[in-house]
């Protein structure tokens, strides 16, 4: 095997350093450098010091893309159906997934959750650096799980790790996690960017060439954001996180990145004592409006992943006590909050500048997409006018800057998942009128923001 040596480069310019320093001396840039290892030989074809890697790679050979048969991806079920959902329909052998999520979501619970089930039907690792195996066995004892097949390993170095992993031969392998792990070549700490990302490509190179399925759980960011390199979601396959509300016990897992499935596909868990439990009907939850109608108040149909999704949207406009008014929107995107604004007064003849306006998913919900412009316009005329609304209504439609309303995906399945709960009335573009009539929803189809207002008059 061909040797190495460790160097430290500049993520800007790519000099190289003999030891660590806080600002490139070639590019001038501060906290560029970081540290990393090379194979010699590679050093000298290039005749500069750079990044290869692991030494040993077989050569590989080139063949015409029409001569690449495709073949059919296996998966492995994990026993968690809205965690397949996530993932594009379950496992794939030799794949590396990287689980994130604020402390407390439920990243340990859940993976511990789907490799006790996974370890009755075949060999499953799961090892920890963060807590001991005694804490491990105290949770899966208060979450009733049968474990008596599970592996466990209190490890933190990668090496050691992938030496067990080689004896034991594991399907399914859990690393809880990466910020905690080690490579022994490395000089930095645990959780430093060199650590990580080194740590992280010993792991998935292990994978990819013993066919495993590996599973990283990584650390976020106090905004959320997946904490290390960038590099560290660009060599795993499939980057999903787990979201979480201090005052909800609804978790959302969600993919970020996925090179076996879609990314918009959402998955919904409830926290209970027993666990993380999937909840196979999301709207349900969502839409609990046993208080009746209320001013501010009204039902959308979202479509998220493969899947239409009920959620209450609520707003509230009252008169502003400050010079400035306020504009605060939660679930919901504030720049488009005052850009419906700005239509609602040039085409709607509906000024609001002097209001303050909070707007609001119900459940922790996040809605990106534009199928809820027309049922938050809805919902602010309804609180600032104190009129209720219709409350068997759904509404859903995007609104352009000249006030036409246009339409949306997948409309057809909104309006039979509305039909299904119990809507019998519908606002919603002309063009995602059903071709035929659903049952027992009568659906009005509206082309300008005009319209929608005549209805609610």
């Amino acid at each position: 095997m061909a040797k190495r040596k460790t160097i430290f480069l500049c993520s800007e310019c790519g000099a190289d350093h003999s030891k660590w320093q806080g600002q490139c001396s070639e590019c001038n840039s501060w906290n560029t450098v970081s540290e990393t290892f090379l194979t010699e030989p590679a050093a000298a074809a290039t005749g500069r010091p750079g990044y290869s890697g692991y030494a040993g790679n077989q050569t590989a050979t080139v063949q015409k893309l029409s001569e690449i048969e495709p073949e059919q991806l296996p998966r492995i079920s994990s026993t968690i159906g809205e965690f397949d959902r996530v993932l594009g329909g379950g496992l794939v052998p030799g794949s590396a997934i990287l689980i994130g999520g604020h402390p407390g979501a439920g990243k340990s619970t859940l993976l511990l959750q789907v490799m006790c089930h996974l370890s009755q039907s075949m060999a499953a690792l799961y090892v920890t650096g963060e807590e001991s195996l005694h804490q491990v066995a105290m949770r899966a004892e208060r979450l009733g799980l049968k474990g008596e097949n599970l592996q466990m390993l209190a490890e933190t170095s990668v090496e050691a790790i992938v030496q067990h992993a080689e004896q034991h031969k594991p399907a399914v392998l859990v690393i809880d996690s990466i910020q905690v792990v080690h490579h022994s070549e490395i000089q930095s700490a645990p959780g430093s960017v060199s650590q990580v990302r080194e740590s992280a490509a010993y792991l998935t190179r292990y994978a990819k060439q013993s066919n495993t399925i590996l599973i990283l759980v990584g650390h976020v960011t106090k905004d959320g954001s997946l904490a290390g390199p960038k590099v560290l979601e660009h060599m795993i396959d499939c980057s999903v996180m787990l979201e979480s509300s201090d005052d909800s016990r609804f978790r959302m897992l969600r993919a970020q990145k996925n090179r076996f499935g879609a990314v918009n596909e959402l998955g919904v868990f409830a926290m209970l004592d027993s666990g993380l439990k999937e909840v196979k009907n999301p709207s349900s939850i969502f839409l609990n409006r046993q208080q009746g109608n209320t001013p501010g108040s009204l039902v959308m149909a979202a479509w998220e992943g493969s899947r239409p999704l009920l959620v209450e949207i609520q707003a509230l406009v009252a008169e502003s006590n400050f010079g400035n008014p306020r504009r605060i929107a939660v679930g919901l995107d504030q720049n488009r909050l005052a850009m419906l604004l700005a239509i609602l007064q040039r085409h709607g003849g509906l000024v609001l500048g002097d209001q303050d306006i909070f707007t609001n998913v119900v459940g922790g919900v996040k809605i990106s997409e534009t199928s809820a412009d027309l049922a938050l316009i809805l919902a602010m005329i309804s609180s600032f006018r104190n009129q209720s609304l219709p409350e068997n209504m759904i509404v859903f439609g995007e609104l352009g800057l000249s006030g036409e309303i246009r339409p949306v995906p997948s409309g057809q399945e909104r309006l039979r998942e509305a039909a299904k709960h119990g809507f019998t009335k519908a606002i919603v573009p002309k063009a995602n009128l059903p071709q035929k009539p659903i049952k027992g929803l009568e659906a009005v189809g509206v082309v300008r923001i005009n319209d929608a207002l005549e209805l609610i008059q």
